[in-house]
């Protein structure tokens, strides 16, 4: 099979640890071509169909730095691959939204792209959540400062943070004490034109902030669990936390479990579940990672399974 990675420069790779490699690794030791390119090289021209410009055909040559050989270079329509796999990493900008009606015009020529273009802008990796009040806590999403200070009085120890960040980029923690909540509101809304999430800080953050990979609507049986180090209160790996691969808990299963199937039902074929403690914190659809880290960890290996799954998809 021929598949297409859509996803950020290949040069920026960090190949021990990344998802996409691993994905990468895997198809090519089944015999499968890889096609890489960049969001900006996806173009439509009347009369034509949504193409690849100058795609890059390549190999991996082992190498932990010089990891890849381009074989060639070539306009590539995405209706002519076997699959089409995004994985540009977030934000959830306009720039993503506006690729993802470029995959969806590729998917009406033929393609067959994961995740399904159509469920990414469905699934806005923070707001998701609201569709499944029984898995989260006390959650407040506005623009409205009033409404902030408000959530504060009454919850005492909350979490606000963008909706457009990844890696734990711009979140802060208040404390009862409301300190500096006025600054971080407006840093946060910019004089109420930005909307955020506000949640209650969940303690459980000192075991790890959980991910739990599911894959063709079934559970990874292993999560990372990012647990913040220092003074930092944020698990997420680009912010310093240590990954420690574990066992799913029982929760973890009924969370996965009963999410997995929806999920995959509208063309999720891979989701991230953040969880802290027993609660659901975000639904990552756009670039799940942590495979290396659970497989090198636990010994189960993440992508045999992913590519599994693509494959059965497929046919």
């Amino acid at each position: 099979m021929k598949l297409l990675f859509v996803a950020d420069p290949l040069d920026t790779f960090k190949t021990y640890k990344d998802s996409t490699f691993a994905m990468m690794r895997e198809a090519a030791k089944r015999g499968h071509s890889i096609v890489a390119c960049e969001v900006g090289q996806l173009v439509w021209l009347r009369g034509g169909r949504v193409t690849a410009r100058a795609a890059r055909h390549i190999t991996l040559t082992g190498d932990a730095h010089d990891w890849f050989k381009v074989e060639a270079t070539a306009d590539v329509a995405l209706a002519d691959v076997d699959a089409v796999l995004m994985r540009k990493d977030p934000p959830f900008d306009s720039e993503f939204f506006y690729a993802t009606h470029l995959l969806s015009q590729a998917e009406r020529e033929g393609a067959k792209v994961f995740n399904r273009a159509s469920a990414l802008r469905e699934h806005p990796e923070k707001l998701a959540i609201l569709e499944f009040p029984q898995f989260i806590s006390p959650t407040l999403v506005t623009r409205a400062p009033a409404e902030i200070r408000a959530f504060h009085a009454e919850q005492r120890d909350i979490i606000l943070k963008p909706l457009d960040g990844m890696g734990g980029m711009g979140i802060f923690r208040v404390k009862d004490d409301g300190l500096n909540l006025g600054s971080i509101i407006e840093t946060l809304n910019k004089d109420g034109t930005q909307t955020v999430m506000v949640q209650r800080f969940i303690p459980a953050i000192a075991e790890g902030d959980k991910r739990i990979l599911i894959i063709g609507g079934k559970p990874v049986p292993h999560c990372l669990a990012r647990i913040p180090q220092g003074g930092e209160v944020r698990g997420n790996l680009a912010a310093g936390g240590k990954g420690v691969a574990r066992p799913l808990t029982a929760r973890d299963r009924e969370i996965a479990e009963y999410l997995g199937p929806i999920l995959a039902a509208r063309g999720l074929l891979l989701v991230g579940l953040d969880v802290i403690g027993e609660n659901v914190t975000e639904i990552n659809v756009t670039s799940p990672t942590c495979f290396q880290e659970i497989t090198d960890q636990s010994g189960f290996d993440v992508a045999k399974m992913f590519v599994d799954a693509l494959e059965a998809a497929l046919h």
